[in-house]
């Protein structure tokens, strides 16, 4: 865990002052990076074409984003590059970016969870593994066999920022949960993408939901810290959760009076801000012909009086698992951006 406490808030915007509306989105922008993968294209410049609009169209005062990656320059540590491009000429250009951190201080080469804020920064927490320890386990199908439980480990830190808005403090946490690619497993795999037993993928799958569950209870966690200091606190969680609404990592941290069966916690259940927008167009992810709701934004009860409405921007997602689908032809994302609208006027 790294904290980082400022005395002195930074990050004030332009007319926000008096605030009013304001609008929260999260975004997997999908591994955003300037050197471009074998085969080179896309370009960053040929994603920056389709993705700036995105952003413009956001017209958000902050945004989670995920999968941000570093980009290195001489003489420097690792930063955040091709994000910065990607904010210039867009409402954002100016706005505070607080992103996830290695030991080091700089930031991860991959996959940094970003918070990019035009309010002003009281807090920074990363946490991974600080509430909630790795997973430990002793895999069935290995090759050669496990003689002892190992870590699996958990890849991706949680991010917590403390903004301050001009009527009070709004926690924002963002999260990007393990995917349901199974994990590698030793002797399981053939090749990168053919496993040599059904068991081995099948344990594979198993080991991924066990990190998924153990980040998802961590935030959790997080939000029941949060609320015990305050009861009051305004607290949202937005990220790609790498699951459905139905799933029990959502579930987990949503924290529903249904599944607890103590109505003494309805105060501190999490709400999906998803549910106002019309079932046809709840998708955030387009997957062997079908929408599937794996972006999400939870926010506490007492966010729901100054709730407004809500937007996927969705119109253009391609089927991300056809053959043809690679990123040459879809520099975009494959993810939509989720937009919620607050009044705090």
């Amino acid at each position: 865990m790294y904290r980082c406490r400022r005395d002195k808030p930074v990050g004030v915007a332009k007319g926000v002052v008096g605030m009013g509306t304001v609008r929260v989105a999260t975004f997997n922008v999908e591994n955003l990076d300037e050197t471009p993968p074998a085969p080179a294209p896309p370009t960053l410049a040929e994603r920056l074409a389709v993705l700036r609009p995105q952003i413009v169209r956001l017209r958000a005062d902050i945004v989670c984003f995920q999968e941000i990656h570093g980009q290195e320059r001489p003489g420097q540590p690792r930063g955040l590059h091709a994000l910065t491009e990607l904010l210039a000429g867009t409402n954002l250009e100016k706005a505070t970016l607080v992103s996830t951190k290695p030991d080091h201080d700089a930031v991860f080469n991959e996959r940094n969870l970003v918070v990019a804020t035009l309010f002003p920064v009281a807090d920074v927490e990363q946490i991974h593994n600080d509430l909630v320890a790795e997973p430990v386990y002793r895999r069935l199908t290995a090759n050669p066999v496990d003689t002892a439980p190992i870590s699996i480990g958990v890849e991706r830190p949680v991010l917590h920022v403390r903004l301050t808005l001009p009527d009070g403090p709004l926690h924002i946490i963002n999260v990007h949960l393990k995917s349901k690619i199974p994990t590698d497993i030793p002797g399981q795999k053939i090749d990168n993408f053919t496993w040599r037993t059904a068991g081995g993928w099948a344990e594979g799958s198993f080991i991924s939901s066990m990190k998924r569950m153990a980040q998802a209870v961590e935030v959790r966690l997080i939000v029941d810290r949060i609320l015990d200091a305050d009861p009051n606190a305004r607290v949202i969680v937005a990220g790609d959760f790498n699951a459905t609404p139905d799933e029990i990592p959502v579930l987990a941290i949503r924290g529903q009076v249904e599944d607890t069966g103590n109505p003494a916690l309805g105060q501190r259940v999490l709400v999906p801000i998803e549910h106002t927008i019309p079932e046809p167009a709840r998708y955030t992810l387009y997957h062997q012909g079908r929408g599937q709701m794996l972006d999400h934004m939870l926010i506490s009860r007492n966010l729901l009086a100054h709730y407004r409405g809500s937007e996927i921007h969705n119109e253009i997602l391609h089927d991300e698992s056809a053959a043809f689908a690679d990123d040459r032809k879809y520099p975009e994302s494959d993810h939509a951006p989720v937009v919620a609208t607050f009044d705090f006027g």
